[in-house]
């Protein structure tokens, strides 16, 4: 972009907003115009300046409506306590195409593990397929791991040369993002609903829940040192859905919604790993299981995680917990050589999905 701006912005899909996010270079004040109105990254009152992501949380609906921002900063010459010295503003105009209608296309990656370039190739592959998409879906994992904030980069690098900051993109973490030490970090450089890496969206007329396993082993597992929490967490996200289950009217039962979608990094309802170890949490994972299927009727799982592509429906191989609906495990890779991923068609209440490689091939396809 420049030398403030390291990419175009990324605009999330948290709730009923949008958080437009921007990793920037260098301090600076930053805002967004929408419509003649200003939503700029503030904490009381203060604009931040000396951060690596700037957030600016919009309406969905007014941003939706108007099809434009600005991205507007002011580079930090010197804070000070008293007459603070920065430059003149400098403008970034972005058109939004907002998702409406039917015949909606996305495209799913997880587990690019610090990929860009293949991530990009495999979704390429479905574009010249099918045609362009109309929004994103990041699924865990993107980074590495969060030993270094530069890892955050990866997020941003593949947002921008996919969507340019033109269209929206939904989130989930993975357990690789849990590690390391910006791992406590994670939201401030990533979508959150008050902090929390669990939460709905909506885009037209698909409605989604993202859940979020954490680690993949136990609390006391020594690989993570002591340093998680995951089971209290895990619990959280019964309560979470229970809420979700008792706000229907305003969530996944509110007008206008064709499609439910759960977004969650590990496919939590199977329990079939060769290693026991990975094998945790039966009894909350039912229950989350449960909640969906019994109540929510989700029309298709995305996840990750097993770096290794698969479709499995009730009652099929995936399905030792509960499975409230189609899983799709839509990503393989190989370090630095190869990635997959999957493109999806929501269409006459149908949701097609075509998995597409970096080497350009046409995997599979289904109809959900």
């Amino acid at each position: 972009m420049d030398n403030v701006l390291k990419t175009a912005p990324a605009v999330f899909a948290v709730g009923c907003s949008y958080q437009i996010m921007v990793p920037v270079n260098c301090p600076c004040l930053m805002w967004v115009n929408v419509g003649g109105e200003t939503f700029a990254d503030e904490s009381n009152g203060i604009l931040r300046s000396d951060i690596a992501v700037h957030r600016m949380t919009v309406p969905s609906e007014f941003l939706d409506r108007i099809g434009k921002y600005t991205v507007v900063y002011r580079k930090i010459i010197e804070r000070k306590p008293y007459f603070t010295e920065s430059e003149e503003p400098v403008c970034f105009e972005f058109d939004f195409h907002p998702v409406r209608g039917d015949g909606v296309r996305a495209y799913h990656i997880a587990d690019s593990h610090n990929m860009v370039d293949k991530p990009v190739e495999a979704y390429n592959t479905y574009v010249r397929h099918y045609g362009k998409i109309d929004f994103l879906i990041f699924n865990g994992d993107i980074p590495t791991d969060s030993g270094s904030p530069e890892n955050f980069d990866t997020i941003y690098r593949i947002a921008d040369a996919i969507t340019h900051g033109n269209i929206p993109i939904v989130y989930s973490r993975g357990n690789h993002d849990m590690r390391g030490f910006y791992a406590d970090r994670v939201a401030d450089y990533t979508p959150s609903e008050n902090g929390k890496t669990y939460y709905t969206f909506r885009l037209g007329g698909i409605w989604g829940i993202i859940l979020d396993c954490a680690e993949d082993k136990d609390d006391s597992d020594p690989e993570y040192g002591h340093t998680v929490l995951c089971h209290s967490f895990r619990e959280a996200q019964i309560e979470f859905i229970k809420n979700v289950v008792s706000n229907r009217e305003t969530e996944y039962l509110s007008g206008g919604t064709d499609y439910k979608m759960v977004l969650c990094h590990v496919p939590f309802s199977t329990s079939n790993n060769s290693e026991e170890k990975f094998n945790i949490e039966r009894d909350i994972y039912r229950e989350w299981s449960s909640l969906l299927r019994e109540n929510i009727h989700p029309d298709i799982m995305l996840c990750g995680h097993l770096h290794k592509l698969a479709v499995s429906k009730p009652g099929e191989e995936y399905d030792q917990l509960g499975l409230p609906c189609t899983l799709v495990i839509g990503s393989a890779m190989k370090y630095g050589k190869y990635f997959a991923g999957a493109g999806l068609e929501f269409s006459d209440g149908k949701i097609n999905t075509v998995l597409t490689d970096s080497e350009g091939e046409i995997i599979g396809s289904y109809t959900v």
